[in-house]
């Protein structure tokens, strides 16, 4: 396998958009800054604002200095830089041409309790030698588990075809999915549960078919493998800062520190923001932020709620993950040589992944050379616990139990933090995503929960969104689009198991969903977003939703989206 282009530009059309073309960017983090780089590129004038101090969003880095005096940079949390992550690696290559930053982290251990660890790495990366190199290799996976699974279900993982994988197992939790796959317990729990919570939610509360998409994107659709890298060094010194001054070489303005309070319509189809020390106008408006700061803005934006109907309603509907708590813990000695750099945890309540910094990146290293200790993350993706030190504790007596070492180690300095900033992808919850493209003419949305149209997950998914934001300014003002490439976006078995997925359906739920109507667009040869027509559904089901309306609107600001 190799990576497919997704998005190939038009050559017949200028690289740079004309003269007075400009745009506004809400929101610093990694799908705001993937677009304010390729508009600014472009030529458009580009003001970028994050309402943090520091920009990143989960990706983000601030300064810390420790109780002896010592200066670190902290985030909220490991991220693993996959490397079928093209899209946002081509954004990145502007900080750093040879993303000489990255280093590859050795080994993908996941360690539990009960049974012996799995180590992911090292797989084919083209199905189906991955999926047998697995059954060839893991301890978790027996005989059992390929004679007693339900193939029907299990070709789904095979078989991911993203409009059809969505209208069959939306609705399914991940954890019926499965309940009714019949592994064994070890399998399930090692293999499957620990990368389902590594989405920021339990298999209860996450959708069957994302977890097959998921699936398919980091496993079994991969070009890559499961190898992954990481940054040698903090993400403000080798991301941030870099992207900052390449913005400015570009002529962008960026703000951080500077939140955007509402959003109204303004002459000549402007856009006018709201600050709270100023008030910035735009032909373009490209909105990335979280799910909370974006159900804030509109919440805020009356004008904007009756302008945009579809938009207000599917930001409304936005669903937030559980909390995820992040403790870094500076200790008074190191942990056994044999830990791996970063392991996944699963069968714990609370801790998710433990990393090891002091291996990992240069000032954590430092640090543990000078004192003779060690750097440690804990991370608890759909955390259970109410606050930040009590999830540290529960996080602490867990690992005590897999890594025995640490039960004597005196924590010399920590910082704990709990938030609920992810996005949830819960039963049903596909047909109802915020789109790219919205019915507020000139504003688009990006981020980790827009829909999509192509098969990308995490810092991908939110850089893709990102650009395909800015590809469709560029699409407005005549311009060709940024190319986009991604891993093949069907299983290897996708015709297959279209034919056998009603009996699998009605296998593992009690009655048949109508179809999602809205949630499936496509992309034109001229990079604009066309959706798909809404009137046979919307007609075959009276309960359905009215299509949008075509044509001209009365308010300049409206569109068909």
């Amino acid at each position: 396998m190799r990576a497919h282009a997704l998005v190939t530009p038009n050559r017949s059309l200028p690289h740079m958009v004309p003269p007075g073309a400009n745009a506004i960017v809400v929101g610093g983090g990694v799908a705001g800054v993937a677009a304010a780089v390729v508009l600014a590129e472009r030529g458009a004038r580009v003001i970028l604002l994050e309402a943090a101090e520091y920009f990143g969003g989960r990706l983000g880095a601030w300064p810390y200095r420790l109780p002896d005096g010592t200066e670190q940079v902290v985030e909220h949390g490991f991220h693993a830089f996959f490397r079928q992550y093209y899209t946002w690696r081509a954004i990145l290559r502007r900080a750093d041409p040879d993303l000489s930053f990255l280093v590859p982290v050795a080994g993908y251990p996941v360690i539990a309790r009960r049974w012996p660890d799995e180590d992911l790495t090292g797989l084919p990366s083209t199905p189906p030698l991955s999926l047998l190199a697995l059954f060839a290799r893991s301890a978790s996976l027996s005989l059992r588990d390929v004679t007693g699974a339900d193939r029907m279900l299990a070709m789904e993982l095979l078989g991911y075809h993203a409009e059809r994988t969505t209208r069959a197992l939306d609705h399914i939790p991940a954890e019926r999915f499965l309940d009714q796959l019949r592994i064994t317990e070890r399998a399930r729990v090692m293999l499957f549960e620990a990368f389902a919570r590594s989405f920021f939610c339990a298999p209860g509360g996450l959708s069957a078919a994302e977890l097959v998409a998921m699936f398919h994107f980091y496993f079994l659709g991969n070009p890559e493998g499961l190898g992954f890298d990481a940054p040698d060094t903090d993400y403000r010194s080798c991301i941030w800062q870099p992207m900052v001054r390449h913005l400015h070489r570009h002529g962008a303005v960026v703000r951080a520190a500077s939140t955007a309070l509402s959003i109204e319509p303004a002459v000549d189809h402007q856009w006018r923001v709201q600050l709270a020390d100023d008030v910035l106008t735009a032909r373009h408006l490209v909105l990335a932020l979280d799910p909370r700061g974006l159900k804030q803005l509109v919440e805020n934006s009356p004008r904007l709620r009756r302008i945009a109907p579809r938009l207000a309603g599917q930001v409304a509907a936005l669903s937030v993950a559980p909390p995820f708590a992040v403790s870094r813990l500076w200790l008074d000695r190191d942990v056994a040589p044999e830990r791996a750099t970063f392991s996944a945890v699963t069968g714990e309540p609370a801790l998710g992944s433990v990393t090891c910094y002091h291996r990992l990146e240069n000032p954590s290293r430092r640090w543990a050379a000078a004192s003779g200790g060690a750097v440690l993350e804990l991370h608890s993706y759909a955390c259970a616990e109410p606050d930040a030190m009590r999830a540290t504790s529960r996080m602490r007596e867990e690992l005590a139990a897999l890594w025995p070492e640490t039960r004597t180690a005196s924590v010399l300095h920590q910082l704990c933090r709990y938030e609920a900033t992810a996005p949830a992808f819960p039963p049903g919850h596909a047909g109802r995503r915020p789109e790219m493209r919205t019915d507020a003419r000139g504003i688009r949305i990006a981020g980790d929960f827009v829909y999509l149209p192509f098969c990308a997950g995490l810092m991908e998914r939110s850089a893709m969104s990102g650009v395909l934001a800015a590809n469709d300014v560029l699409a407005e003002e005549g311009a060709a689009a940024e190319p986009v490439f991604g891993v093949p976006q069907r299983g290897l078995l996708a015709g297959w198991t279209a034919l056998t997925r009603p009996m699998m359906v009605g296998a593992i739920s009690e009655s048949r969903q109508p179809p999602i109507r809205n949630g499936t667009e496509i992309y034109g040869n001229d990079h604009r977003w066309r959706p798909r027509s809404l009137a046979a559904s919307a007609d075959s089901d009276p309960g359905g939703p009215a299509a949008v309306p075509g044509g001209a609107s009365a308010d300049p600001h409206q569109t068909d989206g």
